[in-house]
């Protein structure tokens, strides 16, 4: 009860910092991208839009508290160009090879792949399953529309998450706001779009308020 009372709060500070920390990151975030942007080019890289951050989580499997949560992500890798993005990926063991409850966190540099991050806060994820037969592709093709900025309205992208399970691997992507159904239903189509996915094929969403209240990632969702 302690714990999600002080979660609680912690949503709730998050919420109420969340609009001036995106205002500030506009400016803060668009200064430093041109920076590092003629940089890269002067080495003769390939800067991406974004930089990004690799996080990897191995859970023992019981209850979820924040705090063992928070301990067990460990930021493995940071890249900003597509020479960097390959040098990383190529050196990751593949989701046949992770053992069980595993997660790779893919997300934009500044954003913590927690629920009550400011960026994350007011957000969701749209949740895809898929058999481990096929999960690897999937996400190889879902990292590449990221890195390559092809998903529609990238801004309010704040990464992916490969989740290795018994019996399945989740693929879930973050979005910033739940709230506006348009925007969520536009990413939805999108993925399902660069993915190659049928159109009738059913995905799942979740508010991250929702996980807050009942302290779990893939339950009770809604689906689109």
């Amino acid at each position: 009860m302690e714990i999600t009372e002080r979660r609680d709060d912690e949503i709730r500070d998050a919420k109420e910092s969340a609009n001036i920390d995106n205002i500030k990151s506009q400016y803060v975030t668009d200064s430093f991208s041109d920076e590092r942007y003629s940089r890269e080019l002067k080495d003769g890289l390939h800067p991406l839009r974004y930089k990004f951050a690799i996080w990897y989580t191995r859970r023992t499997p019981g209850v979820r508290s924040q705090t063992s949560y928070e301990d067990n992500i460990k930021k493995i890798v940071e890249f900003s160009t597509v020479e960097g993005f390959w040098a990383s990926y190529c050196h990751l063991a593949r989701s046949s090879l992770l053992p069980n409850p595993t997660d790779l966190h893919f997300f934009k540099d500044g954003i913590r792949p927690l629920w009550e991050d400011a960026a994350n806060c007011n957000g969701g994820k749209w949740i895809i399953r898929f058999s481990k037969v096929v999960s690897a592709r999937f996400w190889e093709d879902l990292l590449l529309a990221l890195v390559g900025d092809q998903l529609d309205d990238a801004e309010n992208i704040c990464g992916a998450v490969l989740s290795v399970r018994i019996n399945e691997d989740i693929i879930s992507v973050w979005n910033r706001n739940a709230s506006d159904h348009q925007a969520v239903m536009g990413l939805r189509d999108s993925i399902k779009r660069h993915l190659k996915l049928p159109h009738a094929y059913v995905m799942e969403y979740k508010p991250h308020d929702a996980s807050l209240r009942d302290n779990s990632s893939y339950r009770n969702t809604w689906r689109g």
